[in-house]
């Protein structure tokens, strides 16, 4: 047991708690790689993208991880944006109102963009019609990609940012630098607060995220089955 642990007892203990808050956060960071994996593939699949699928760097820190995603989900955004602007400019004012007008049947709206992917693509689906649709109508959607890159940003910019995601090691690269049992002490306490507040905002953002997606894929599960 090191000399800090003699003289300040609870540090073995946050540095477990550290640990395990750790865990939690490279967790939900997987399954979020995972969703927005499952994203891209639907727009690659149905709508003529070339997004580039991405995994967990496992060598690399929080940050760089974090910046993996939010250049991916950017250019899902890019996508979207990009499809919107094809049905504003091949369809007449009227008609592209419709695509957001909350009162227009979807079926409606799924024929209107099934036009236009007619004009682009030479032909096309109305799954890809309908993908189109839930995309751009989605404010949900929109808000929950913006919500988490916003998360993310602020996790690489913490002190979380420079630790790498794995797992050994942890304790020690964080606090060996530390002489003094006060200077663990305290860096533990603020790196556990740090791990606890952005972990909280990460997770309910997560959690949207991914039921959006799924909102998505599921729907496109149906159509095509």
């Amino acid at each position: 047991m090191a000399l800090s642990d003699l003289l300040y007892p609870d540090n073995p203990k946050r540095k477990q708690e550290l640990i395990h808050l750790h865990q939690e956060l490279l967790d939900c960071m997987s399954t979020n790689f995972h969703a927005t994996n499952e994203l891209a593939g639907v727009l690659n699949e149905h709508l003529g993208c070339t997004i580039t699928p991405i995994e967990m760097r496992e060598s690399s820190t929080v940050k760089e991880n974090c910046e993996i995603i939010i250049q991916v989900m950017s250019e899902i955004q890019h996508q979207v944006q990009k499809i919107d602007s094809d049905m504003k400019d091949k369809l007449e004012p009227v008609l592209y109102q419709k695509l957001y007008d909350i009162k227009e049947p979807e079926l409606e709206k799924i024929a209107i963009a099934q036009r236009v992917f007619s004009i682009i693509f030479g032909e096309a689906t109305s799954t890809a019609a309908m993908v189109a649709i839930k995309l751009l109508g989605s404010d949900h959607l929109t808000l929950t990609v913006s919500k988490l890159i916003g998360v993310l940003a602020q996790i690489g910019a913490s002190v979380l940012g420079g630790v790498s995601i794995t797992i050994i090691g942890l304790g020690l690269e964080m606090i060996l630098h530390a002489i003094l049992g006060a200077v663990e002490r305290s860096q533990l306490l603020t790196a556990v607060k740090s791990y606890e507040k952005h972990l909280a905002e990460f997770k309910a953002a997560s959690e949207k995220y991914q039921r959006a997606i799924h909102e998505v894929t599921s729907l496109v599960r149906q159509q095509v089955q």
